[in-house]
């Protein structure tokens, strides 16, 4: 949950997605700036903070970057679990990255904070030629369910910090 004191407001968010989508990327180019070309898998789940000043507030993101394996799957729960946000990530050259990011929708409307604020990120827009889920596609899907939508490169940084500030507004 997010808590308040003196325009300071401290927010858990939880990345969830499909292994590969770039959710560890994301979070270390809006963290420490910087992009592996080869990412780990991550192994349950890893923990950031990062402050961002918003409007007249300082927002401390609490982030919980979860594995994308589906053996770990049970454990998303603990993590998104009083949470203020979520970002959903797919990879936009995967139908299926896109096919399982509305399954997290969908746990997150059940299961979720009701009040959570939830992103979809569709992510590796440098890979423009490689698309196979259109900005409309997207879009509408984000609109149908209450979503705000960017798409992100966690390697050129498009869009990245963007998407954490359009969270903590």
């Amino acid at each position: 949950m997010a808590t308040i004191g003196h325009n300071n407001l401290n927010a858990k968010l939880v990345l969830l997605g499909d292994m590969g989508a770039g959710k560890s990327s994301l979070v270390l180019r809006f963290v420490k700036g910087q992009f592996l070309e080869f990412q780990e898998s991550t192994i349950g789940a890893a923990f950031f903070s990062q402050t961002l000043a918003v409007n007249d507030a300082t927002v401390k993101f609490e982030i919980w970057d979860t594995a994308g394996q589906e053996r770990y799957h049970s454990l998303a729960p603990m993590y998104y679990r009083g949470a203020a946000a979520a970002i959903i990530v797919y990879d936009i050259t995967s139908i299926d990255s896109f096919a399982r990011a509305k399954k997290w929708v969908l746990e997150l409307q059940k299961q979720g904070n009701p009040n959570m604020v939830m992103a979809l990120a569709g992510n590796k827009a440098d890979l423009e030629d490689k698309k196979k889920v259109t900005v409309e596609e997207a879009h509408a899907y984000a609109e149908e369910n209450g979503l705000f939508f960017m798409e992100t490169s966690a390697k050129t940084a498009i869009n990245v910090n963007d998407l954490f500030y359009e969270i903590g507004l």
